[in-house]
């Protein structure tokens, strides 16, 4: 016999969320929401503000992306997009120097994704513009539940593209091979699972977020030294270097890595760093690499994260 089977119907979002301030962005500031929007879009998004300023007006949602100092607005329209929010969100990312900005609406005019997919196409590959429509969907007497669909993004390739015509023959290596690993990253299972697919930039670092804003990992890639690295980046905390470095045997036993740990004296931060030899000139090596990369983040963010919350 054939089981019956339930009937999605669409809830309208004024049902739920009567005010955009008070409603949405309040909902959408909330830690397990903000993560959904962020597994939508790839970029790890940690709250900073609500209603923060801008001049004489404010952005629903002001934040920044986990591991890094990019900062992140966002707007929130529960009705279809508009040309008012269009100059808002412009408005705000020039304001807060943000480098991602995200346009949520009820339903996205042509006009606007066109526009969005202009701004993506003329600004360099730094800065990412998205819009997004807000879903609400039930089963029957079920709980309303969102889903975010993306209407527009950035072109990351088409970007890294671009701006790789002024770039030397080393960052040109770099942001090949920092592509590569992003998409060798996004079908591993269990690294996936714990690290969003990030931008590619042609730059010797890759960051990724261990879920705080003190700390982060970055892969590095030295092609002249003819090595990669992992390391743990502290921006601007001794302290907790200090935690970590009292657990020096701890952590190299659980990790299975020997770290250079250094205080830098000439910058406010530390680096716990592990290397290994690499030609990145030679892509038959990278396969191993990106293989390296993706056990040790998984390692390290466990072990390290263990030491620091006991």
């Amino acid at each position: 016999m054939m089981k019956r089977l339930g009937k999605l119907e669409k809830v309208n979002l004024r049902d739920i969320w009567q005010n955009e301030e008070y409603d949405f962005s309040a909902w959408l500031s909330k830690e397990e929401n903000l993560k959904e929007l962020s597994d939508t879009v790839g970029i790890d998004i940690i709250l900073e503000e609500r209603e923060s300023a801008v001049g004489k007006y404010s952005v629903d949602i002001y934040g920044k992306e986990e591991g890094t100092d990019r900062k992140v607005v966002i707007e929130n329209q529960l009705e279809d997009s508009n040309h008012d929010h269009l100059g808002k969100i412009i408005t705000y990312a020039s304001g807060k120097d943000a480098k991602t900005v995200i346009w949520i609406v009820k339903r996205a005019r042509d006009e606007h994704r066109q526009a969005i997919e202009w701004l993506n196409a003329h600004t360099d590959e730094e800065v990412g513009f998205f819009l997004l429509e807000i879903e609400l969907w039930k089963i029957g007497d079920s709980m309303p539940a969102p889903k975010f669909n993306v209407v527009s993004k950035p072109n990351d390739w088409g970007k890294t593209q671009k701006a790789s015509s002024g770039l030397g023959k080393a960052q040109k290596l770099q942001g090949e091979f920092w592509q590569a690993f992003a998409e060798y990253g996004a079908s591993n299972e269990n690294y996936s699972k714990e690290f969003n697919k990030r931008k590619a930039l042609p730059q010797h670092w890759y960051d990724l977020p261990m879920g705080s804003s003190e700390y982060h990992i970055s892969l590095t890639c030295a092609t002249q030294r003819n090595e990669i690295g992992i390391e743990v980046y502290i921006d601007n905390n001794k302290n907790i270097y200090d935690i970590f470095y009292n657990n020096k045997d701890i952590i190299e036993e659980k990790t299975g890595l020997k770290y250079k740990w250094q205080r830098l004296d000439n910058k406010k931060a530390c680096r716990i760093k592990a290397i290994k030899k690499c030609n990145v000139e030679e892509q038959e090596e990278w396969e191993e690499a990106f293989k390296w990369f993706c056990e040790n983040a998984l390692k390290i963010k466990e072990e390290f994260n263990k030491v620091f919350n006991k």
